[in-house]
């Protein structure tokens, strides 16, 4: 059992939004089977030698990689915290949160693992929102993984070794996230990680670092990519919390290039190379699906079902989850396929290891509102097409 004591890098996390945090407890479980059932509680030693005793929880252990079984995946991200009586909350900052959630804890005994891929609670500073927002998801974190990836509200702070320079974290710095949730980081300053679920390999950016081509990170994505096994593994799924990808963004309109700036153009040789299935988003505040799509193209006509030779990765951005709207483009791109200015999430299930079911779902009501499926197997993913196969000459 480990213990932290937390205290931020600048304001108002340092004056005042801070409070003592009291302590953190991460407790590891160790060899786990998979698949079992489990029954857990936690519990405080007080000083006169007696126990406080939460309530009991239980939670399924992961299936092994490469596991044929029924597998459910939730990804989403900014959706923040709010209060049930609508007070306390600025400006009414994140409107959906509370309906993304219910509709995760409505559905629950059909969700195996929560991706929540950056801009966690908007705290900003104010340490005590972290707590207001654990209480939010406990109904979800406390039974199935609730894995985290580093947003701008998270992390960026001036002069502190974060890839922007703004003040979006309130001095938080990306010590409140790293410490509230455990991720399998080697350097959890760094929050870059790769997750084994059965049929998935999931490799979680964190685009608040440095990820072009001869950073650490870029190796890592790399190496994350290039060593799964697609055979045991064939749903190979990429995730950032900027749009690394492709996004019909007001902003990135404006920009004339539809993506974070440098975002694509180290990584989208990597996706190509090693046939990503599916590139996940936040940051921007709607959902929208692209083709499947290459160097701005789409190599792909179809729109609701993939089969055979992999041709591209389809970009997705799930920034949906409950902060305040964000405004698409007047530009009508191409290659998107699917846009809602909406509150909402993505579900992914595997079914086993040739057949993916992708789900757009609203948090009003849980309904699907778009949806894809593919269907490939392990000699459609050796295949070689443009640019995903090393260049070869009849002298080599």
């Amino acid at each position: 059992m480990m213990m932290y004591f937390i205290r931020s890098t600048g304001a108002p996390a340092r004056t005042v939004g801070w409070r003592d945090p009291g302590f953190i407890h991460t407790s590891f479980l160790k060899d786990l089977w998979p698949n079992r059932l489990y029954t857990y509680r936690a519990g405080h030693l007080l000083f006169n030698g007696s126990y406080v005793w939460s309530k009991k929880y239980s939670f399924e252990a992961p299936p092994y990689p490469g596991q044929d079984s029924l597998q459910r995946v939730i990804v989403f991200g900014d959706m923040g915290k709010a209060e049930r009586d609508g007070s306390n909350e600025y400006s009414d900052y994140q409107p959906g949160s509370l309906n993304t959630t219910d509709q995760l804890i409505k559905d629950i005994e059909n969700i195996d693992i929560v991706f929540h891929v950056g801009d966690i609670t908007y705290a900003n500073g104010y340490i005590s929102q972290w707590d207001q927002f654990t209480s939010q998801v406990e109904p979800i974190a406390s039974v199935v993984p609730y894995m985290i990836g580093s947003g701008n509200h998270e992390r960026d702070w001036p002069n502190t070794g974060s890839f922007y320079n703004t003040t979006d974290s309130g001095g938080e710095c990306g010590i409140l996230a790293q410490n509230m949730f455990y991720v399998p980081t080697e350097n959890r300053a760094n929050f870059w990680y790769s997750v084994d679920y059965g049929m998935f390999r999931f490799c979680i950016a964190d685009s608040e670092h440095d990820w072009r081509e001869g950073t650490e990170q870029y190796k890592f994505i790399e190496h994350c990519l290039a060593s799964v096994d697609r055979q045991k593994q064939p749903w190979l799924i990429f995730a950032a919390h900027r749009v690394l990808g492709y996004s019909s963004d007001f902003y990135y309109g404006l920009e004339g290039s539809f993506e974070e700036p440098m975002g694509r153009e180290s990584l989208q040789k990597l996706w190509q190379r090693y046939k990503v299935d599916i590139a996940f988003y936040g940051h921007v505040h709607n959902y929208e699906r692209s083709c499947p799509i290459y160097q701005s193209q789409c190599v792909s006509s179809e729109m609701s079902h993939y089969s055979g030779t992999f041709n591209a990765t389809i970009h997705v951005v799930a920034g949906g989850g409950g902060s305040h709207l964000s405004n698409f483009s007047q530009v009508n791109t191409k290659w998107s396929l699917y846009k809602d200015y909406d509150f909402g999430f993505v579900k992914l299930t595997a079914f086993n290891h040739s057949s993916l079911l992708f789900e757009y779902k609203k948090s009003r009501d849980g309904n699907v509102y778009d949806s894809f499926s593919i269907s490939r197997d392990y000699r459609d993913i050796l295949a070689c097409v443009h640019d995903s196969c090393e260049a070869s000459t009849l002298a080599s």
